[in-house]
């Protein structure tokens, strides 16, 4: 199956080409859920791109888990890292399209794809990223309301900071630990502050936003870091783009810490201003 993706802005890179995309496991479902599977990864992937522009990968690969019984539409998902970087989705077979559009999985998951894989240390990094894009592709793409995004942002915040009372230690230790002391909500919500206070800093300097630099660093650098990468390799390179030293100033900050960042709703509601949300 092919798809033709969608043009970015003209301030950003060009990329005119057609991406393919591949299933494993399509036949084991009905012709009516194969096209509501299709349906689905086709929206998640246009909504994907639409805000974040192309990722360096050519195609799409999705290894497909259909479960009989589940209590969510998408109960677990993750990203595969190898030649094509593939994403693995466990759903409920009998989800119908509007319930797996309105999940926050799949948007989550594409959102990997547009930096390299990192030491585990820098976990909170990577899954920071992709849980703070998710909540703008859904916004810009009116999967959730304004409202909608300010009170899952809110919401989440709110669960870091109580499992950093539970969870107690350096950021980068509680990172690389994350799956055995069960650190997931600090770990990927303290990385969600980070980047709240990037993009608030950004803006007051009056540098191009997050979407932008995630869009040139598909072009500048991402094919030389294709594999595993640093975090702090990661964040100079979006310092260059950039031209600051926003990224790498916060993530010396926070790779070590032992509490979880203040993020006032301000903060928050200044995220989806129109200057913030440019592409």
């Amino acid at each position: 199956m092919q798809l033709l993706l969608n043009m970015v802005t003209a301030n950003e890179p060009i990329f005119t080409k057609k991406e393919e995309v591949t299933f494993s496991n399509l036949s084991t479902l009905s012709l009516s859920q194969q096209k509501t599977i299709k349906q689905w990864i086709n929206s998640g992937i246009n909504a994907s791109q639409t805000t974040l522009g192309l990722p360096f990968q050519e195609g799409y690969h999705f290894d497909l888990k259909p479960r009989y019984f589940a209590s969510e539409p998408v109960p677990w998902a993750r990203v595969i890292r190898g030649d094509i970087d593939s994403i693995e989705l466990h759903f409920f077979r009998y989800a119908s399209f509007a319930q797996l559009k309105k999940d926050w999985t799949l948007y989550h998951e594409l959102s990997h794809l547009y930096h390299p894989l990192f030491e585990y240390s820098d976990f909170w990094l990577a899954e920071g990223l992709a849980t703070y894009l998710q909540q703008l592709i859904m916004f810009q793409n009116r999967v959730i309301t304004r409202e909608e995004f300010y009170q899952r942002i809110s919401a989440g915040l709110s669960r870091g900071k109580r499992n950093t009372q539970e969870k107690t230690g350096k950021l980068n230790s509680v990172s690389e630990n994350m799956w055995q002391i069960d650190a997931f909500q600090r770990v990927y919500w303290t990385g969600v502050a980070y980047f709240i206070e990037v993009e608030n800093a950004l803006k007051k300097q009056n540098k191009p936003n997050l979407i932008s630099l995630i869009k040139r660093y598909q072009v500048c650098c991402r094919q030389s870091h294709k594999n595993t990468e640093t975090g702090i390799n990661f964040v100079k390179d979006l310092d260059r783009l950039s031209r600051s030293a926003i990224f790498s100033s916060h993530y010396f900050r926070y790779r070590n810490r032992t509490d979880f960042p203040a993020i006032s709703s301000a903060q928050i509601r200044q995220l989806i201003q129109p200057k913030t949300l440019e592409k």
